[in-house]
């Protein structure tokens, strides 16, 4: 293959009409960088032999050794076709640039996957023949499906069907049209949940419009009847016929799903080379049987017969009890299971030299001499199968075909993915006109997305790299003065008599010959010892405009709103210093970038965290980094450096790692440990590798995993006595110390379907708390400081969930009063809730509720509708000189139950789940006290929060309190040799089988269960190891699940007791969690032997 210079790509990135941008998305080890490999060999990068062996795509090491991916890589691909513009014209040759990015699959970096969706416009959905569709194949779809790409179906690895599964043509045929089914069937439910949401939307808007009408006409009427009426009477529009126009429009599903008719689904074997479609099949057979190609590509696929006698195409119907095979089988599987039966498959691992003669003379195509006397079988098939069904043809037409160009693509995706974005009703018309209709020209507005930030060693920087090939006549000169004037250095500084130090000229003679550039110099030479600099690079895409070396465009952060644009910290004003072609494992400068083209660019670094937006404007500019981009991380490592001294080289680079990695977060607790969260264990070990090898470059040990938990309460069947004999179970008095203050508080579990509420609208609760921090005058003072609590919560991310659609208020009242509802046989206690919910915590958007139920209104209540006129009133209450009232201690008392409720009992882990109950706050003062109302309000801030924290912790005890362990949702596909060893990994672990699914057709089964995180460390190394490679989980966070042991239990009715003894033999679990966090914390650990059957030892004096 000729290999295409990047003078070539450049371009060709300036017609719009000839780029497509696609990723290649797949479960993991379904083929998709042996996918790439074939579509690179066309371009003469790699040879074609090496195809599917090489991993082109896979620069880093560790890939190459593992044999998967773990980030995702750009690369731009020439192709060019003959396209007749009209049926009866000529053919004419067009030339096309595809900006292909390959992604992972494993499930620990799902966020890679989504870095690279959003900067393409088509996704090429790969699915293994044999394995079908898996966990990882649903994430995909439902990537493509949010982000409004077109996808584009391959099934891949046919060629297992033939091999392994020994399957005939007519089985393969009824296996595929199982997949494609199943496959649809994950479209079709997302197209289902979407129309039902918005057949929600449509029902509401409804109600409110008749309403509205009601209402206005209500008011009429009261005001003037007579005149109401005659309206009326003269065809004034009643409330139904108004709404009755306003009809739900139905979507029709047809063209979301995958069907061969359609040429959306590609058959292929990325290991051997060959891929068709049916369109290809009809075009060899047009001619043969005479029949127009258009109806070949209707009838190939499906229940559709050709009569051998007639030649006709038959139905189904009219097969008059006849047995042919569909078309399918026997015009396009047959073929090829021809071709493989008379190569690999024939039994004797020789192949059919005599076969394969006439197939390659009955298909046109001449083998050269040496391949036919090849021992090498699959060398045959391969060279057979390039000359015949080559893939990067079948692919590649299918995806300029299929895929719309970016000015297409751009106005079909981007109103809804601006109208998703922060603050979407402020961006300027401007801009979106500007990206919806894809404006180049320079000058119109810039926008650009960076999804994520990459790290590029400096030699592998272009300016850095040897320049490969012939150099011009003015570049061999520059050259050779270049040289010149540095031996003329060299020599000088070599002559020099009365230098002090004989070492001292050839010293400067090395430095002098060094080509750096000056703007790096210093840093390469810092670095000389502990290897060269990392650089970090934006991925990013152009929607509008166009992007030149030495702009100045602002950086917009993920928390950007174009409603307050100038708001602190308002976003910085950088200079692209910087612009490159991604080429896979290198580089190409550029000096300009027009909209629709996927670029790397320069001059970002310190300014992107991981990912934001480029624009040439800040009034009305557009934030696509507003919309959460993937899962957020759960396992935690603290790490420290072996050398003590290397502690500031490793911060700077756990920094770097976090800028690099989109789904890696640094952070400091509060004991000081340097934390690392990352999103399971194959990611923790790629980012321990980075930081060891490239950004720290120092040696640095990992402590065990620090995985989270929940506390909660529950109302066992079997409980303790409560505490207090005269009050109510949870029920608390608490006085200050200076016995000033008491405070009456009542804890009680939250109804489970409450607390799965609150979970999933998080957002919603922080868009209102945010909202109601409102001045007397009704503006905004300040918005939500999440980080108050953050020194005493380890980990709250993973509850604090993504709500796209955020409730109003009334909504969200109106949705969270029917989940207390649901609580059986305690409505009445929930009766009023909604009205004395005060706050939610921790965080102030936990799934904690505290209850104002005292007499006159302690706290502030968060839920009111008049939020203005309630902060009001406790304004108005402020403190006089001479009394204290209970309201003066309302955010002292909510203050604490932040405290409380992010720090349980059990062990500082945050609550979930607990209600408390604020029933009354009683003051009184001394009779010597002679201190002003403010002074004593001073005084006692911090009794009262610490008697109020250490009173819901109390009245949490009182009940039965459970763990709630993180929890990994785990796929497994294993064959039935290996599955009791499967079960029996899972089992140990404290693992729960949810299903077990036999894939028809295949001898694998697919395991679904439920395993706690803290188990899992190592899980995925014993499966393969006793298994011996056949089976391989994929592990998903799921959320929190309770623990259903009370931690402080312990035998006490004689059954027990006789069963167990005294020691209670049976590990208590909950017990062992808890105090491993205990002692991790430094907490006390309760009933901890230090020494344990300890024998008589001498003494000194004996």
């Amino acid at each position: 293959m000729p290999v295409v210079s990047p003078e070539k790509l450049i371009g060709l990135q300036r017609n719009a009409d000839g780029v497509r941008n696609i990723c290649i998305l797949a479960h993991v080890d379904h083929g998709k960088t042996s996918l790439s490999d074939a579509l690179i060999a066309t371009n003469g990068i790699i040879s074609p032999k090496m195809a599917g062996k090489i991993r082109y795509l896979d620069s880093r090491p560790d890939e190459q050794l593992r044999g998967i991916t773990m980030e995702s890589s750009a690369i731009s691909l020439f192709f060019s076709l003959l396209r007749r513009s009209q049926p009866e014209s000529p053919p004419e040759q067009k030339e096309y640039l595809i900006n292909l990015i390959d992604s992972p699959g494993h499930v620990d970096f799902t966020s890679e996957v989504s870095t690279a969706s959003r900067l393409c416009d088509g996704a090429v959905v790969l699915v293994d023949a044999v394995e079908g569709v898996c966990s990882q194949t649903v994430t995909v779809l439902r990537q493509t499906w949010i982000e409004h790409l077109q996808p584009l179906l391959v099934i891949n690895k046919m060629d297992r069907l033939i091999t392994e599964l020994k399957m005939s043509p007519a089985e393969a045929y009824t296996h595929l049209s199982k997949l494609l089914e199943q496959v649809n069937a994950v479209v079709g439910s997302f197209f289902q949940g979407e129309r039902m949401e918005e057949d929600l939307k449509w029902r509401e808007k409804v109600e409110e419009r008749v309403a509205a009408t009601s209402a206005r006409e209500q008011e009429r009427s009261d005001r003037k009847a007579d005149l109401a009426a005659n309206e009326m009477l003269d065809g004034d529009p009643n409330p139904s016929t108004t709404n009755g126009t306003q009809e739900y429009i139905e979507k029709d599903d047809e063209d979301i799903y995958f069907a061969p008719e359609n040429n959306n689904v590609i058959f292929s074997s990325a290991i051997d080379g060959w891929a068709f479609t049916v369109k290809q099949f009809a075009a060899l057979y047009e001619k043969k049987l005479g029949i127009k190609r258009t109806v070949l590509e209707k009838v190939l696929w499906g229940d559709y017969y050709l009569d051998p006698k007639t030649k006709r195409v038959l139905g189904q119907k009219h097969l008059k009890g006849r047995t042919l095979k569909t078309m399918f089988v026997q015009l396009v599987l047959e073929n090829i299971w021809a071709v493989y039966a008379a190569t690999v498959s024939n039994g004797s691992g020789k192949g059919d030299t005599t076969t394969v003669e006439k197939i390659s003379k009955s298909l046109a195509i001449a083998l050269p001499a040496h391949v036919l006397r090849s021992k090498d079988p699959r060398a045959v098939l391969t060279a057979l199968f390039a000359a015949w069904l080559p893939l990067s043809t079948a692919l590649l037409v299918s995806v300029i075909e299929h895929i719309p160009s970016p000015s297409v693509a751009q106005a079909a995706r981007l109103p809804s993915l601006i109208d998703a974005s922060p603050g979407s009703a402020s961006v300027d018309a401007g801009v979106r006109d500007a990206m919806v209709h894809f404006k180049a020209s320079p000058g119109q507005p810039v926008v650009a997305f960076v999804s994520k930030m990459v790290a590029i060693p400096e030699s592998d920087l272009p300016k850095n790299k040897r320049r490969v090939g012939n150099l011009s006549a003015e570049e061999a000169r520059e050259l050779g003065r270049k040289k010149r004037a540095e031996i003329a250095k060299a020599q000088a500084l070599a002559s020099q008599a009365d230098a002090p130090d004989p070492l001292k000229g050839v010293t400067d003679a090395m430095e002098g010959t060094q080509i750096v550039s000056t703007g790096t110099e210093e840093a390469v030479l810092s670095e000389s010892q502990t290897g060269e600099v990392e650089h970090l690079i934006g991925f990013g895409r152009i929607f509008s405009g166009t992007l030149t070396i030495g702009d100045e465009v602002y950086v917009l952060p993920p928390k950007f709103n174009p409603a307050n644009a100038y708001l602190p910290p308002e976003p910085q004003k950088v200079t692209i210093t910087s612009l490159f072609l991604l080429m896979g494992r290198g580089l190409e400068t550029l000096d300009s970038v027009p909209a629709g083209v996927v670029f790397g660019v320069g001059g970002l670094e310190g300014h992107i965290l991981k990912s934001g937006t480029l624009c040439s404007q800040l009034s009305g500019s557009v934030n696509l980094a507003g919309v959460s981009m993937g899962s957020k991380p759960i396992v935690r490592v603290a790490l420290e450096p072996v050398n003590p001294g290397d502690l500031d080289r490793m911060i700077k680079g756990l920094r770097l790692l976090e800028q690099s990695d989109p789904c890696a977060e640094y952070e400091v607790l509060e004991s000081g440990e340097h934390v690392i969260l990352t999103a399971g264990e194959l990611h923790l070990e790629r980012c321990l590798k980075d930081l060891r090898e490239r950004f720290a470059r120092c040696e640095i040990q990992a402590g065990e995993p620090i995985v989270p938990y929940r506390e909660s309460i529950v109302a066992a069947e079997e409980m303790s006595a409560p505490k207090n004999k005269d009050l109510a179970r949870g029920t608390v008095l608490g006085v200050t110390v200076s016995k000033q203050v008491t405070v009456r508080i009542r804890v009680r579990p939250l109804p489970t379907a409450v607390t799965s509420f609150l979970e999933a609208h998080a957002g919603t609760i922080k868009r209102l708390y945010a909202a109601s921090r409102l001045d007397e005058s009704g503006k905004k003072v300040m918005e939500e400081r999440t980080s108050e609590l953050n020194d005493h919560v380890e980990d709250f991310d993973a509850s604090d969930l993504t709500d796209r659609d955020l409730l109003p208020m009334s909504e969200f009242k109106k949705r969270l009063q029917k989940q207390f509802e649901k609580a059986r046989g305690e409505r009445e206690i929930w009766s009023n809730a909604i009205e004395e919910i005060a706050a939610f915590g921790p965080r102030r958007a936990g799934p904690n509720i505290l209850f104002d139920a005292t007499k006159g209104g302690c706290c502030q209540h968060f839920l009111k509708d008049s939020v203005i006129a309630d902060a009001s009133t406790m304004n108005d209450n402020a403190p006089s000189n001479d009394t204290l009232t209970a309201r003066d201690f309302s955010d002292k008392i909510a203050y604490a139950f932040q405290l409380a409720t992010a720090q349980g009992p059990l062990c500082n882990e945050p609550m979930q789940g607990v209600a408390v109950f604020l029933e009354d706050v009683s003051i009184s003062s001394a009779a010597d006290e002679q201190s002003s109302a403010q002074e004593k309000l001073g005084r006692l801030t911090g009794e009262v929060i610490k008697s109020v924290r250490d009173s819901i912790r109390q009245g949490f005890l009182d009940w039965s309190p459970r763990l709630l362990l993180a929890m990994y949702s785990c796929e497994i596909q294993a064959s039935t040799e290996v599955l009791g060893r499967v079960y029996g990994v899972i089992t140990r672990r404290r693992g729960r089988i949810l299903s077990e699914d036999l894939k028809e057709g295949t001898p694998f089964f697919s395991i679904t269960s439920v395993l706690p995180v803290a188990e899992s460390f190592g899980f995925s190394d014993e499966i393969r190891k006793r298994t011996s490679g056949a089976a391989s989980p994929q592990l998903r966070f799921q959320g929190f699940e309770m623990l259903d042991q009370d931690p402080f239990w312990v035998p006490f009715t004689e059954e027990d007791l006789e069963d167990l003894g005294e020691l209670a033999d049976r590990e208590n679990v909950a017990k062992r969690y808890m105090d491993g966090v205990r002692a991790r914390k430094g907490l006390f650990v309760s009933g901890k032997k230090l020494v344990r059957d300890a024998e008589k030892q001498k003494t000194l004096k004996r």
